[in-house]
């Protein structure tokens, strides 16, 4: 391996957490960070299909253009900084981004080294698999006849050999999100891939700082003390040769908040059992993770270990199953969400009628909610007496006819049915198709992953390690603390805890991180995987698991079948389950008064 040594830790940036963040976080990085290597993530399951359906339409398209604009402005000062670019922004069609930006940086008379990672497509392959009776690896469903696109998630190797070869700039298909922050490690550092602690350290960088700003402040429980939402900082992971510790931080002078609190709820963001982390590199165990404040806007992070990785890859497919529209309306006045009610279900039953009439059938999925009502919250809603409410109406069909039906039937509501209706102004809303996900996983074999350097092939071949059997690892949350001694007090869940929520497809998860230690016993007594169901029991159809966290005091729930489909797919407001945890830190719960005392 070819790679440039460090005595000193690595700076790494990112500047994008999914495909339209914000503009500024590469400048901003480039200009302020004092970063070695500048990193994107632009991809999630439905971006790819939405890529997909842009080259259909034009094979000069499919990947973020965003990406292009961006690196070609801040060419002359990256070239001066020696900054290296790694980004997953080739989505469906890394060669057109390459060459996109090759030309884009011919045009001010500059040059960088561009590598492309491929082979993560395996749309070619489809018929083989579906011949091969593959199955969704979560619901047991047979493999759609049509699919959108057929991912799989490649790791770090092939963007460590680009950058081994000389590349500047390595633009990727579908990686795993953390990817693009470990290959720059292995590169630098010269790690082993069976280094396994060394590459879940690395993982969990990645995973930090993969989307953004969500771990220096943005999103936080407590937002009120995080300054400078007009100028937040991206966040800078400071790695450490050795593979021990990872520093996250900022750019000074930016807004934003990086504390233990802040960079924990990332750490929960989107897993499951964190213990069985599973990546293409590494099975990590972030459960014993510590988190210290080292300085102002610094903290350390350590104690991930890591395991040998699966022996598959995990492809992400995507498939249409008809349209869906969603559509708002707003409605004023006394008893605004009981009107809001009534005109929703009446202009559902009166489209139907209309569709019957034309012999299209009905509906094969609706959805009201009542926003400004709490109908999100479902049986623990606290409605009181709003005056003012926002009727979101969704429906789904076969046909695209059938929902522009719907659509033009939504504003004639203003004067058929309750007073104070109005917010239709903007015009009638568009139907969209569905897209499903459907994920399973495939043999590293069947991936031919590719690598080239200025148009030319690399050799490459990824490092292969003989398989262990799966750890046995128990479901967490079976041992319960004892109950309190002495008086107790019934608190919202928000006094002892701060929580992140996020989603996989249908499942969502919830990680809820105590605010001491003594909060960390009254949580794992009180929290349990049943109580988390009963609480969500109006959204969720699927079962809850509960995991530890013990390093940093947190547990994290996910809900199966929780999100209505999940994605486009769902006709929720909430298909992402964004609102959960700030949801479940409602709960009121019973605790010992003295654990009170030891809040911050």
């Amino acid at each position: 391996m070819t790679s440039t040594r460090l005595n000193r830790p690595l700076r790494i940036g990112c500047a994008s957490g999914f495909w339209g963040d914000s503009e500024a976080g590469a400048a901003q990085l480039v200009r302020g960070g004092q970063i070695d290597y500048l990193v994107f993530d632009y991809l999630a399951e439905i971006t790819m299909s939405l890529l997909a359906r842009a080259r259909a339409k034009s094979p000069e398209a499919g990947y973020a253009p965003d990406f292009v604009k961006v690196v070609a402005q801040l060419a002359p000062e990256l070239l001066a900084q020696n900054i290296r670019v790694v980004a997953n922004a080739g989505g469906v069609n890394p060669q057109a981004c390459a060459s996109a930006l090759a030309a884009a940086l011919q045009a001010q008379g500059l040059a960088m080294r561009i590598a492309v990672v491929e082979g993560d497509d395996l749309s070619a392959q489809a018929d083989t698999l579906r011949a091969e009776d593959t199955r969704e690896m979560f619901s047991g469903d047979p493999m759609p006849a049509k699919l959108l696109s057929v991912n799989a998630y490649l790791g770090a190797q092939p963007i460590a050999a680009a950058l081994d070869a000389g590349a500047q700039v390595v633009i990727t298909g579908r990686v795993v999100d953390s990817a693009v922050t470990l290959a720059p490690l292995v590169h630098v550092f010269g790690w082993a891939w069976d280094d396994w602690d060394k590459l879940a350290t690395g993982c969990l960088a990645g995973h930090l700082i993969e989307c953004g700003t969500q771990c220096t402040g943005g999103l936080f429980t407590d937002w009120q003390r995080v300054p400078g939402w007009d100028h937040m900082g991206f966040p800078i992971a400071e790695c450490d040769p050795d593979g021990a510790s990872v520093v996250i931080t900022k750019p000074p002078g930016t807004g934003g908040l990086v504390e233990p609190a802040t960079v924990a709820e990332q750490i929960v963001y989107e897993i499951a059992d964190p213990r069985r982390y599973l990546l293409p590199d590494v099975t990590c165990d972030f459960s014993q993770v510590q988190l210290v404040q080292e300085g102002p806007e610094r903290v350390r992070v350590s104690g991930a270990r890591g395991t040998p990785a699966p022996v598959s890859y995990k492809v992400s497919a995507t498939f249409g199953d008809g349209w869906r529209l969603l559509g708002t309306l707003m409605i004023g006045g006394h008893a605004a969400a009981a009107k809001a009610q009534r005109v929703g279900e009446a202009i559902l039953q009166r489209c139907t009628r209309l569709l019957t009439d034309k012999g299209l059938g009905g509906f094969t999925e609706t959805s009201l909610e009542v926003l400004g009502a709490e109908a999100t919250y479902g049986p623990h809603a606290r409605t009181g007496h709003a005056r003012e409410v926002v009727l979101k109406l969704a429906a789904k069909h076969p046909q695209r006819e059938a929902l522009e039906l719907l659509a033009r039937e939504i504003a004639p509501s203003a004067t058929s049915m309750a007073q104070g209706i109005t917010g239709f102004a903007a015009g009638r809303p568009s139907p969209s198709p569905v897209v499903r996900l459907f994920s399973f996983l495939i043999d590293r074999s069947r991936v031919a992953q590719r690598v080239a350097l200025d148009g030319q092939p690399l050799a490459f071949e990824p490092h292969v390690f003989a398989a262990t059997p799966d750890r046995q690892v128990e479901v967490g949350g079976t041992n319960v603390a004892p109950a309190p001694a002495g008086p107790t007090t019934r608190v919202p869940l928000l006094r002892l805890a701060h929580g992140r929520s996020g989603d996989k497809g249908d499942s969502a998860n919830i990680g809820v991180i105590a605010r001491s230690a003594a909060a960390y016993a009254e949580l794992r007594r009180v929290l349990s995987a049943e109580v988390v169901q009963r609480y969500f029991a109006h959204l969720a159809q699927g079962p809850v698991r509960r995991y530890e966290l013990p390093g940093f005091g947190a547990l994290n729930f996910v809900l199966e079948r929780a999100l209505g489909g999940g994605g486009v797919a769902s006709l929720r407001y909430d298909p992402q389950g964004k609102a959960f945890a700030q949801m479940l830190l409602d709960l009121e719960v019973d605790v010992a008064t003295s654990v009170l005392d030891t809040l911050p």
